[in-house]
């Protein structure tokens, strides 16, 4: 019969009589698979450390500069405040009667100075150089907010009002205002303008000076102020 003597073509060609060629791989002891995976995870975090680190170096270096190699008092017109004061928890009056706490002036550096509400010549040249070196700073003018404290009762001439329109002016108690601010052993509080940074801290005197070589001298003082701070400080206070 025709089916009696079947085969496969392979058979009869003597396929079947060779060996299967098999590729015979070599599988990894356990301990070396956890070790190679070890490695690759002990690789992949130095790597994402390292990416970490670049992205903040920008802003420890400005800490840096400002925190730890801040310049010597030598080299700074003003006068470094050690140790820096933090804002107190006082409240001031604004011109129209407003109650407003003094920490919500945290966020922005502050050129503070201080008189009373009569405002005498002094207290003029003061408040108009505020505005000027604050202006001078051009791009970096919105990181700094000039600020007069009104230790009295006195009404403000309505002429300066109009001047103030970028100032914040805010009445304040003298006795609660010397918990922070102070003067110079044996100066009076409203001879000198003070620099407070975004954190609250009052942290430098600038001299008694009116002329225009001790306004230039107090504007490069805010200017290396502002780039050690450029990491870290933005314009405007946190959610506002």
């Amino acid at each position: 019969m025709s089916g009696s003597n079947s085969s496969s073509p392979a058979a009869k060609s003597g396929v079947l009589d060779q060996p299967l060629g098999l590729t015979v791989y070599s599988l990894p002891l356990p301990q070396e698979a956890a070790v190679a995976d070890e490695q690759r995870t002990r690789t992949g975090r130095w790597k994402m450390l390292l990416v970490a680190v670049m992205c903040a170096a920008p802003v420890v270096a400005s800490y840096l500069a400002y925190y730890v190699l801040r310049p010597a008092a030598h080299n700074s017109y003003g006068e470094l405040i050690e140790p820096q004061r933090p804002i107190p928890s006082i409240r001031g009056t604004t011109l129209d009667g407003k109650s407003v706490a003094l920490p919500s002036l945290e966020g922005q550096w502050l050129l503070v100075s201080v008189a009373g509400g009569a405002c005498d010549a002094q207290c003029e040249r003061h408040l108009y150089l505020q505005r000027q070196l604050r202006e001078g700073l051009g791009k970096d003018k919105d990181r700094i907010d000039w600020v007069w404290l009104v230790t009295d009762d006195a009404p403000v001439r309505p002429q300066l009002k109009a001047a103030l329109h970028d100032a914040i002016v805010l009445r304040v108690d003298p006795a609660q205002l010397a918990q922070w601010l102070a003067p110079p052993h044996g100066g009076q509080l409203a001879n000198h303008l003070y620099m407070v940074d975004p954190m609250g801290h009052w942290m430098m005197r600038f001299p008694r000076g009116d002329d225009v070589a001790s306004a230039a001298k107090i504007r490069k003082d805010l200017e290396r102020l502002m780039r050690a701070s450029a990491g870290w400080d933005q314009p405007g206070r946190p959610g506002s």
